[in-house]
Formats: C-alpha cells, sequence, structure tokens
C-alpha cells in the first residue's frame, strides 16, 4: 500500500446507464484537485476531455497508486481479478443495481477527497484459486472473488462427484453442483442458492450444494486456510463445467481432481470512514430498521 495516491486509475462500465456522466464528473473533479489520471483505453472513449493518458486494462495495476471502478460489483469484480496481482488498492463508485462493493453513490464524490488523503478503511478480501488435472496434467486454472462454482454441462443433468478437505474426505454429492464462496461471494451466488452469509473479515469459506439429490446435503462452513479437493466421477453422463466468478467455463474430464484453496494475493478494497457493513446488508436486502422502543 502506497503513502499516498499521487496516480490514479479509472475504469467504468461505459455501457451502464450513467456511468459516462459520472465518468466525465470524477476526472473534472480529479484533475482540479491536481492529481495525476490514467484512463483504460476503452473507458477513455467516453471521455470529453481526450488528452488524458490512456493504458491498456492489463497494464493499469502496475501504473496506478489507487484504481477507481465506475459501475456495479460486476465491474468492480471483473476490474479486481486485472489488478489482483499487484495488489492495487480499488475503490467502487457504484452505478449498478445493489453495490455491495461499490459504496460511494455518485452524488458523493467529495467522499473520494477523504480517502486521498489517507481517510478510508482499508478492507483485504481473499480470493479462490483452483486448479483442475487429470493425470497429473494441469487442464484448467483459474481465480475466484466470490465463488468457484461446479456446475452442469450443455445437458443439464445431476452431477456426482466426492469432496475431500485436506485429503479427508468429508462426502460424496449426487446434485446440480456445487458453489464454493468466499465471504465476500457469500452475499452473491451462494447466497441464492441457500448458503449463510459470511462477514467478509472471517477466515472462512462456504459450501453450498445445488439441488442435492438428498435433503440432507446443507451448506458448510469451514476454515478458509483448508484445501478443498473435488473428485468429478467418472460415471458421470454429462461432464460438469467450472465457473470462476460467472467468467468463462472450463470444462471438466471423467475422473479429474479440482484443488481450491486460498490465493496468496488479495483484494485491497477501500472504503470511506462512514462504510457500514451491516447498514449495506440493510440497505441492499431491505432488512428492517432498527425499532426505537421507548420504555
Amino acid at each position: 500500500m502506497p503513502a499516498s495516491f499521487n496516480t490514479i486509475g479509472i475504469i467504468g462500465r461505459v455501457k451502464t446507464s450513467g456511468v459516462k456522466e459520472t465518468l466525465n464528473t470524477l476526472v473534472d473533479y480529479l484533475l482540479h484537485l491536481k492529481y495525476n489520471i490514467i484512463i483504460e483505453k476503452e473507458t477513455a472513449e467516453s471521455l470529453h476531455n481526450l488528452h488524458l493518458q490512456t493504458i491498456d486494462r492489463e497494464h493499469l495495476g502496475k501504473n496506478c497508486d489507487l484504481l477507481i471502478v465506475i459501475g456495479g460489483d460486476g465491474s468492480l469484480l471483473n476490474a479486481a481479478h486485472t489488478v489482483i496481482n499487484d495488489e492495487t488498492p480499488v475503490l467502487g463508485i457504484n452505478r449498478g443495481s445493489l453495490g455491495f462493493l461499490t459504496d460511494i453513490s455518485p452524488s458523493e464524490l467529495e467522499k473520494i477527497k477523504d480517502i486521498l488523503a489517507g481517510k478510508f478503511i482499508l478492507e483485504k478480501r481473499f480470493l479462490l484459486t483452483s486448479i483442475i488435472k487429470s493425470d497429473h496434467t494441469v487442464i484448467g486454472t483459474d481465480d475466484a472473488l466470490n465463488e468457484v462454482a461446479l456446475i452442469p454441462g450443455a445437458i443439464p443433468h445431476m452431477i456426482e462427484f466426492e469432496i475431500y478437505i485436506d485429503d479427508t474426505f468429508m462426502c460424496s454429492h449426487a446434485s446440480d453442483g456445487l458453489i464454493i464462496a468466499t465471504p465476500t461471494g457469500s452475499t452473491a451466488y451462494a447466497l441464492s442458492g441457500g448458503g449463510p452469509i459470511l462477514h467478509p473479515q472471517l477466515d472462512a469459506i462456504v459450501l453450498v450444494p445445488m439441488f442435492p439429490h438428498s435433503l440432507n446435503h446443507r451448506p458448510i462452513v469451514i476454515e478458509g486456510n483448508r484445501e478443498i479437493r473435488i473428485i468429478v466421477s467418472p460415471y458421470n453422463t454429462t461432464l460438469p463445467r467450472l465457473s470462476c466468478d460467472g467468467r468463462e467455463y472450463i470444462n471438466t474430464v471423467a475422473g479429474c481432481h479440482i484443488t481450491i484453496r486460498k490465493k496468496i494475493e488479495s483484494l485491497h478494497l477501500i472504503h470511506p470512514l462512514d462504510y457500514n457493513y451491516y447498514e449495506t446488508l440493510r440497505s441492499k436486502l431491505h432488512w428492517g430498521k432498527k425499532l426505537h422502543y421507548t420504555e
């Protein structure tokens, strides 16, 4: 983490409604504050100011001290994968629907001035790395900030597989698949599958079966440093696919082993000082407001 933020990288999902307006307002604001700015090339096409430095997406992390993402949680998720190996801190301005990760609204850009002055909360969110091997040969690998999901192939069909935790057999499954989520991802796909919400600072992983054949199979939370191994049954009628954060699918093969463990590098997520995780849950999930009882 740099002592100060001198060069600010900016990336936005310009096809999302409202992003172009927020992007231009943010650029004008940062230029007024005399900060050096670099813009991701595709994002720069939507700018009024065409004289700013631009850069390819894959080089953002090595060339800025802070990356500001304009969009929804999906936009921040994609941007995080771009800069994660450099551990460049990321700040999100929400132009999406939920905003669990992008918690500054477009009307609150003045909060960025305080953040650039060092007044912020830093959270480190861990990722998962998955490796698929067949006969000791790697056939696919990817990282996930939210979840690793074992899902049906092109034809929906029940999947059979075994789960091991640190080489200790846990159980066998016959289901539509399995979601393995981080605390960050516990409010995403895993939540819709009936999994629990994990506080983002927990060092834990949740395994959520998808429509299991047996109702006795329930979500389970394990320690974050454990290694998970899935063995895909060689007798499946159709072979499942692996998806990390809903990105490109990796096809499995009969009898392959899928190893999932915590990634060494983490996402450095920046929040304003008034960030409150429980308030985020209340506002995004429409939980009840505080009741003021009087005696």
